[in-house]
């Protein structure tokens, strides 16, 4: 979905009637603010999620390694029987 000249303009002649003309620089500015802070806070939770992977991609190593110690045990203490 793509939003083209003709909508835009006519959001701009909306913005304008509910705001005016004084009011449309600090609407602007505000809009532009929330649109900075909206792709700010993706972009956190994006590096939370990859910091989150990796520490359960090292959780499994080390289940996958203490899984292995066990089963080494398991046939050590097998085979003395």
């Amino acid at each position: 979905m793509s939003v083209g000249i003709g909508e835009l303009l006519l959001i701009l002649v909306i913005v304008f009637v509910l705001f005016g003309a004084g009011k449309l620089p600090q609407v602007m500015n505000d809009i532009g603010k929330g649109i900075k802070g909206l792709k700010k806070g993706l972009k956190d939770e994006e590096k939370i999620l990859k910091d989150e992977e990796k520490i359960l991609k090292s959780e499994e190593k080390n289940l996958e390694n203490k899984t292995e110690t066990v089963l080494n045990k398991i046939r050590v203490d097998n085979n003395l029987l």
